[in-house]
């Protein structure tokens, strides 16, 4: 079972150690593959998606039943697009387990919990996860040589269907 958890600041080491991760970035070589996440930008990082968010950004770790953190969730709106964006990340270690399928089914049910009513999501359009998504409900709503942007509307997302989570 797997566990929403709000890091502390200090725990971002984590998030640090999966976005310098190679193996664990490799979706991501469209737009340029690991990700620089240096101690001295956490502070700021950690009030914009933690701090007081208006309800437009949601960032949390998961964590399996062995107190591991196996990987991150979050959206956020995006002004350009209008629209609110998910984000499912798991450390490459813990990838093949079902956990990516169960934490983007846990985001999908925070969002609506929180009102939100249609998520998307872009990705490359090699990424290995787009079964994954296609498979917890989102459509293509279009592709490019690119990309792909994936939609799913949250309005009937059934509570019942949701993974149990501990704390959130």
């Amino acid at each position: 079972m797997l566990e929403l958890y709000l890091p502390g600041f200090e725990e971002l080491w984590f998030r640090q150690k999966m976005l310098a991760d190679e193996e664990t970035m490799s979706y991501n070589h469209a737009w340029g593959g690991t990700v620089a996440f240096e101690r001295e930008d956490w502070q700021s990082w950690y009030d914009h998606w933690t701090g007081d968010t208006a309800g437009m950004r949601y960032y949390r770790y998961l964590k399996n039943e062995d107190g591991d953190f196996v990987g991150e969730i979050a959206y956020h709106y995006d002004g350009e697009l209008s629209s609110f964006m998910a984000d499912v990340i798991i450390y490459a270690p813990f990838r093949g387990r079902g956990y990516g399928r169960t934490g983007l089914e846990m985001l999908c049910g925070a969002a609506a919990e929180n009102g939100i009513t249609v998520l998307r999501d872009d990705m490359a359009s090699d990424n290995p996860a787009l079964p994954m998504f296609l498979k917890c409900g989102f459509t293509e709503e279009y592709r490019t040589q690119e990309k792909i942007m994936l939609v799913k509307d949250l309005r009937h997302h059934d509570a019942a269907s949701r993974p149990r989570t501990g704390q959130g």
